[in-house]
């Protein structure tokens, strides 16, 4: 990727490159840096077009995995009125009584313990992230652990569903037992 004006290992033109995280830039390079139009690819199927001006965005959209475009002035998508997936918004609810659960519909298989906390699974008791490919992310802070323990989704512990309501006995007279409901 070296130009006649550019020393052979400084990236400069037009070319990718893969970042530690797995993420890859492909565009366009100058003195080293993201410059001009180019596309980060993130390993989670996510992308961000931008046009890029000395490594900082100029102007660009991020575009979920499962396609959903991320609009900065007018996101509509799962905000205080409407509580839906992108999923259910694109091929519609499921029937009364069949849960959606994540946008993954099935959704991810969580650890015994852990969390998911968007990017990977969170283990409370190391306080390690690791990716869905149950790689090393990162250590989370005080203030990621709280977050993810106040609103993520936890592996279950037990089984849900229909659990009947107690029933309450009283003795009467000779000890003989009436249900009351």
């Amino acid at each position: 990727m070296a130009t006649a004006e550019a020393p052979p290992w400084r990236m400069e033109g037009r070319g990718s490159y893969t970042l530690p995280t797995g993420t890859e830039y492909r565009g366009e390079l100058k003195d080293g840096l993201f410059h001009g139009e180019g596309v980060l690819l993130f390993p989670g199927g996510g992308r961000y077009q931008a046009v890029w001006n000395r490594g900082v965005p100029a102007e660009g959209k991020y575009t979920f995995a499962d396609g959903l475009e991320y609009e900065d002035e007018k996101w509509h998508y799962c905000d205080g009125y409407d509580r839906r997936f992108y999923t259910e918004i694109c091929s519609s609810l499921k029937p009364a009584g069949i849960s959606q659960l994540t946008n993954l519909d099935p959704p991810r298989k969580i650890p015994a313990g852990c969390y998911d906390c968007g990017d990977g699974f969170y283990n409370p008791e190391t306080r390690i992230v690791i990716d869905y490919k149950l790689r090393f992310l990162r250590n989370a802070d005080d203030d990621e652990h709280e977050w993810i323990i106040r609103t993520c989704r936890k592996a279950e512990d037990e089984k849900t569903g229909h659990k009947p309501k107690p029933r309450k006995w009283v003795l009467l007279d000779n000890n003989n037992p009436k249900q009351v409901i």
